[in-house]
C-alpha cells in the first residue's frame, strides 16, 4: 500500500490516463498526493512574481498548468482550440532511488471545436519526467512530452508590452494537429492580489496565477490531412493561463464554473466560482482589465451566476448550463456556448466528464462584447477529492 487514492496508484502502474481537463486534473492531483489533507495544508506566502522564471515550471508544488485557448479562422472555417499542458509531482515517490520512479509526471491535452462541422475533436499524452521523453523547464515556459511541446521566448518589446513572449504549441493528434504560434499584445496579468489568487475561505486554498490575454494567433491547424492556415485577416486572439499551487480545494468543492474572455475592445475578463452539491457558491472572484488600465480584482462577494439555459448530453446524462448572466463589478454580461456539445468524457481512466468550449460573450444589452472559454466541471458527478 502506498498510502494514495486509486488514481495516483493508476498513474504509477499504468502510466497514461485519458484526457484529463484542466481544473479536473488538478483536483485529482491534489487529492493523489501522499499527505494531501487539510490538517496539514500550508498558505502559500505573498510574493512578487518574477520573470522570466516563473515563466517555468516550479517542482517544489504539488501542481502546475499551462493552458492556452483561443479562436481563429482557418480554411474558411471558423475554430476554437484548446491546449493544456500540466505536471505533477508525485510524493509517493520522491523517496525512490530508482531512476525509473515517477517523481514528476508531465501531461498534455489538445482538443479543437469544429464550429461549422458541430463537433469536438481531443487528444492526449502521458509520460514520467526524464528521459528524453517529457520535461518542464524551470526556467522559462518549455514544456515537452515526446512530440508535443509549448514553449515561451522572447520577442522585442512593443509600445504594449514591456517584456513581450511569442508562444509556439505543437500538437501531433490521431485525429487533427496544431502547430499555432501566440505573440503578447499586452503586459502580463497578474491574478488575485499581484499573482496570489484566493481558491475557497481558507488561506491554503490559493495558487500563483497569471494569465496572457489578447494573444495574437498565426499558424495552422491540420484536419483531416489538410493544413489549414490561420487567416490572419479574421478575428483571432488566443489566453494563456499559467497556474501553479499546493493546495487543497475546499472539501464540500464539487465543481466550479470559469471562463476566460478576449472582449473586442482589448479588454479581459475572468470569472469563476466553486460550487457546492446543492448548486450555490462556495467561493467566487475574477479580474477585469480594460486596455491600458490597472486590473479590477473582484472579491467573493461581488460576483454572481445565474443559469439561463441548460443542455443534457446524451452521452453521460450530465446536464450544463450552456448560457450563463454572469453579474461582476465590471458589468453583467452573458456568455453563451458556441457549440452545446463540447463535454469531454475520460471516464475509462479517471472516472471524470466535464464541459469545456468556444463560447461568445455580449454585455446586458445584446450587444456583442468578445469571444473565450467556459470550463463547467461536477455536473456528471462530483469530484473525489
Amino acid at each position: 500500500m502506498t498510502g494514495l487514492p486509486p488514481l495516483q496508484d493508476a498513474f504509477l502502474a499504468k502510466g497514461m490516463p485519458r484526457r484529463p481537463g484542466r481544473r479536473q486534473w488538478m483536483a485529482w492531483a491534489l487529492a493523489a498526493a501522499s499527505g494531501a489533507t487539510a490538517g496539514n495544508a500550508f498558505s502559500l506566502p505573498a510574493k512578487a512574481l518574477q520573470f522570466p522564471r516563473d515563466h517555468g515550471s516550479h517542482p517544489d508544488l504539488r501542481t502546475e498548468w499551462w493552458y492556452i485557448t483561443g479562436h481563429a479562422f482557418a480554411g474558411g472555417r471558423p475554430w476554437g482550440f484548446q491546449v493544456t499542458f500540466f505536471r505533477s509531482r508525485m510524493d509517493a515517490a520522491q523517496t525512490m532511488q530508482s531512476a525509473f520512479a515517477a517523481k514528476q509526471l508531465l501531461f498534455a491535452h489538445a482538443a479543437i471545436t469544429d464550429v461549422q462541422g458541430r463537433k469536438l475533436l481531443h487528444d492526449q499524452r502521458v509520460a514520467r519526467a526524464g528521459f528524453g521523453v517529457a520535461e518542464a523547464s524551470e526556467t522559462d515556459t518549455a514544456v515537452r512530452l515526446r512530440d508535443w511541446h509549448l514553449q515561451r521566448q522572447a520577442t522585442a518589446p512593443s509600445s504594449t508590452t514591456s517584456t513581450a513572449s511569442r508562444y509556439t504549441a505543437r500538437v501531433v493528434g490521431e485525429q487533427f494537429g496544431l502547430q499555432l504560434q501566440f505573440d503578447a499584445t499586452q503586459p502580463v496579468l497578474l491574478q488575485g492580489q499581484q499573482g496570489l489568487s484566493r481558491k475557497g475561505p481558507l488561506a491554503e486554498q490559493a495558487s500563483y496565477y497569471y494569465s496572457e490575454p489578447q494573444l495574437a494567433v498565426s499558424g495552422s491547424i491540420v484536419v483531416e490531412g489538410r493544413t489549414l492556415p490561420i487567416d490572419l485577416g479574421k478575428p483571432a486572439r488566443a489566453w494563456m493561463d499559467h497556474e501553479w499551487s499546493e493546495a487543497l480545494l475546499a472539501a464540500d468543492a464539487v465543481g466550479w464554473d470559469w471562463i476566460g474572455m478576449n472582449l473586442h475592445d482589448g479588454s479581459a475578463l475572468t470569472v469563476f466560482r466553486l460550487r457546492r452539491a446543492d448548486g450555490s457558491a462556495l467561493w467566487a472572484g475574477g479580474s477585469f482589465r480594460g486596455l491600458g488600465q490597472a486590473t479590477r480584482v473582484f472579491s467573493d462577494a461581488e460576483v454572481v451566476w445565474r443559469p439561463l439555459r441548460w443542455w443534457s448530453s446524451a452521452h453521460s446524462g450530465a446536464r450544463y448550463p450552456v448560457q450563463w448572466e454572469v453579474q461582476t463589478p465590471a458589468g453583467t454580461y452573458t456568455v453563451t456556448a458556441v457549440l452545446d456539445a463540447q463535454e469531454l468524457d475520460s471516464s475509462a481512466s479517471t472516472g471524470a466528464v466535464y464541459w469545456e468550449g468556444l463560447s461568445d460573450l455580449t454585455h446586458a444589452d445584446g450587444r456583442v462584447a468578445g469571444r473565450g472559454y467556459l470550463e463547467m466541471t461536477g455536473y456528471a458527478r462530483a469530484m473525489q477529492l
